[in-house]
């Protein structure tokens, strides 16, 4: 395990052992985040071994929104909401564009995504090829971490890099909306809620 600064130089070196198929700890706007390259079925299993919970679909980040649109289908509900509220903590649950292993979709096609607030995780998404999975950095049952310290104490050293942005914010996770069907659902509240939802959807 190498601990790195949130730096350019650190974050390079994050994105570096992402694309070679390793999982790595980073800051976001709220928590740390567990992430890995999504498409790789090795990378993917680890996290889900490493948190000790594989019943979930993984959520990913994005480094914008033309990230986004590769790997999930936009419908105009989708629009109104990341224009208001992207980079941020909200995070959709649209038709997948793309076929990732089963550790991310649980079989589902659907997918979780979100452009973060933090500047430092866009960042290393971006160097990561765009999109990065984005779990909370803790054992399943267990607080999320704010610092990296936390995270290493909850993960040990299983994992191949960690990104020292010091302390997050903490506070609430990302709001999970669910746009992929006839009806809108939030599968988790958080920092946007649902009548700041329903305010930009009815203009």
């Amino acid at each position: 395990m190498k601990l790195v600064n949130a730096d350019e130089q650190g974050l390079r070196e994050a994105a570096l052992a992402v694309r070679g198929g390793g999982v790595v700890v980073y800051p976001t706007e709220t928590f740390y985040g567990l992430g890995c390259e999504p498409s790789s079925p090795d990378a993917t299993r680890r996290v889900c071994e490493i948190k000790g919970r594989a019943d979930k679909p993984l959520p990913l980040i994005c480094s914008d929104l033309k990230a986004a649109r590769m790997v999930v289908e936009f419908n105009a509900a989708a629009e109104r909401l990341v224009e208001r509220f992207w980079p941020g903590p909200l995070s959709l649950v649209l038709p997948s564009k793309v076929e990732y292993p089963v550790w991310v979709t649980r079989k589902g096609s659907t997918l979780a995504v979100r452009v973060p607030g933090h500047e430092g995780a866009r960042r290393l998404a971006s160097l990561s090829g765009g999109v990065l999975v984005s779990t909370s950095a803790n054992i399943s049952g267990r607080e999320p971490p704010t610092t990296a310290s936390g995270a290493v104490e909850q993960l040990g050293r299983k994992v191949d890099v960690v990104v020292d942005g010091g302390r997050t914010a903490g506070g609430e996770p990302s709001t999970v909306l669910d746009l992929s069907g006839e009806e809108m659902w939030i599968l988790r509240a958080g920092p946007i809620k649902g009548e700041d939802i329903l305010r930009v959807l009815r203009g």
